[in-house]
């Protein structure tokens, strides 16, 4: 079952019928891309929890995968208590669907190197947020995608706007924004990491994006990196994606899995990575 119907979700449901799978794919609207293709669909309020878990104990199927940010991720910790399977995990797809849990956890527990930022939920709070990154920032909903409701602003007077347009952009109901530095980048990429039941981690090349003024523009595979510049991203999603494990399996005491391990190794462990960065303005890269 797909909770999400759109265009990925259309060709996640053409994958898993080649493998043989029934699939059901589940959205807020008819018509969906996933519900042309798919062998039932289903159409609900997604962030309704209680909508959300009748259609999943009426069809009560083998895999359930989240495929949208806007739907009530906490009902699907009382599914998964009910022995359906959520892939990866509720608690897992609870973490990951907000931009401030994930990058708590990546700033924090796995101390990697982020952008400098705060949050802020009203407009005063996010001016005295902002300053002290230095102009401009970016400002961002903590839950969204596609680049919606994402503004770069270029001094104080550009908040209030940033503020509506994060509010207007976000998905769900939350009032709180993200605000970080912004960083002059030669690449941006996506390493699509897979965390087997049983078995070492799995990595896809690594995919290029260009996005301009917040918006998708285009990506390729596999985007050419340095082998360095690669084996540190691939440290970087392993110790994320062990943490995700261990976390399921710890419920959040403090732990180091032997992926973080190898992080510190790779990357010096006594190096702090959320200072800020003394280069030359012109040398910064991402």
């Amino acid at each position: 079952m797909l909770l999400g119907s759109g265009e990925l979700g259309k060709e996640v449901a053409i994958a898993a019928q080649r493998l043989g799978c029934r699939v059901i794919a589940v959205d807020r609207y008819p018509d969906a891309p996933a519900m042309q293709v798919a062998h039932c669909a289903e159409v609900v309020a997604m962030t309704d929890p209680e909508a959300l878990k009748a259609v999943v104990r009426r069809h009560r199927p083998d895999l359930v995968i989240p495929e949208i940010e806007a739907l009530a991720v906490d009902a699907l910790a009382e599914l998964e208590a009910e022995g359906i399977t959520v892939i990866p995990t509720a608690r897992a797809t609870a973490v990951t669907m907000n931009r401030d849990r994930i990058r708590d956890r990546a700033a924090g527990p796995l101390g990697l190197r982020t952008a400098r930022f705060a949050y802020a939920e009203s407009a005063s709070e996010l001016v005295a947020a902002a300053a002290p990154l230095g102009w401009p920032v970016v400002v961002k909903p903590v839950m969204s995608s596609s680049g919606k409701g994402q503004s770069m602003v270029e001094g104080p007077e550009g908040i209030a706007a940033a503020w509506e347009a994060a509010r207007t952009g976000a998905r769900g109901s939350g009032a709180r924004v993200i605000v970080e530095e912004f960083l002059r980048f030669e690449l941006e990429i996506t390493l699509l990491t897979v965390k087997p039941w049983n078995g070492p981690t799995l990595f896809c090349p690594p995919i290029g994006h260009i996005q301009e003024r917040g918006d998708y523009q285009c990506s390729w595979q596999p985007a050419v990196m340095g082998e360095r510049q690669l084996a540190e991203a691939q440290a970087m999603a392993k110790a994320a994606s062990g943490r995700l494990v261990a976390d399921e399996v710890t419920a959040g005491t403090d732990v180091s899995t032997v992926e973080e391990e190898e992080l510190s190794a790779l990357m010096g462990e006594k190096e702090d990575y959320n200072q800020p960065d003394e280069q030359a303005e012109e040398d910064w890269e991402d």
